[in-house]
């Protein structure tokens, strides 16, 4: 994996594959600025729900945009983010069609926060043939869940490199030990990790609860997920990785 642009361009736009918040970013970066906004590089830390623990600096990577004088937050390589830029301009919450946001400042880091999902798992009822049919959660607002900070010191693309390579040889990062694929849709996201392909539908009225089903996937199921859920058609040969991930070692 490369941070030239010129490599990027052509993986994203003509083989049609996706890519890094490195490269997913620094492409709609380019793409802004030869539009003709203002643009600026800003480094941030994902936040790990599981352990609460921060990645490096340089762990993600998102843009500052200046629109009319109104600074903006985008960020087209996060899953789990925000669909619609948001407001540097205020800290008060941000609704939008699949979740509420909001910047907080502590010192001179902000901090993106979200209003957490807490799922709810239904027992799933058993079907005419006997056959228990997919598990059923839903999801209701909860508390606020941090999902990374970041400072407005302006940065490089080529600054993300070496994190670049962190996230494509580290044990401690899920981009090394799962094979990832995620797309955000009009009415909810669709994820594959590992070995699960995981359906997500937004809510449709406000305050309405988060649904999420699971499949669990043979080797054999991947391809056809990809090529039909994603427009990825894999050419060679593909090895799943569905690893363990491993605490990092050091805690920033």
């Amino acid at each position: 994996m490369t941070l030239e642009l010129p490599q990027i361009y052509d993986k994203i736009v003509h083989q049609r594959r996706g890519g890094l918040c490195y490269e997913n970013n620094g492409l709609f970066s380019w793409l802004l600025a030869e539009l003709g906004f203002e643009v600026t590089l800003l480094s941030a830390q994902v936040r790990r729900r599981d352990t609460g623990i921060y990645g490096p600096p340089f762990d993600h990577l998102v843009i500052l945009v200046v629109v009319e004088g109104r600074r903006w937050l985008c960020d087209v390589g996060y899953a789990a983010g925000f669909e619609v830029p948001l407001s540097l301009e205020t800290d008060e919450p941000q609704t939008q069609d699949h979740g509420v946001f909001r910047i907080r400042r502590d010192g001179e880091t902000l901090v993106l926060e979200t209003v957490e999902q807490e799922e709810v798992v239904q027992k799933p009822p058993t079907n005419d043939s006997g056959d228990d049919e997919q598990p059923r959660r839903e999801s209701k607002l909860s508390s606020w869940l941090t999902l990374h900070k970041f400072t407005l010191q302006p940065r490089r693309l080529h600054d993300f490199e070496a994190m670049c390579h962190y996230h494509q040889s580290s044990p401690s990062s899920i981009f090394y030990c799962k094979s990832v694929c995620s797309q955000l849709l009009p009415g909810g996201r669709v994820t594959y990790i590992g070995r699960k392909l995981i359906a997500t539908s937004f809510p449709t009225e406000e305050g309405g609860p988060m649904k999420k089903s699971t499949w669990e996937l043979t080797d054999e199921d991947i391809p056809g997920v990809l090529r039909e859920r994603f427009g990825i058609v894999v050419t060679s040969d593909l090895r799943p990785k569905d690893e363990d991930i491993i605490p990092p070692p050091a805690i920033f």
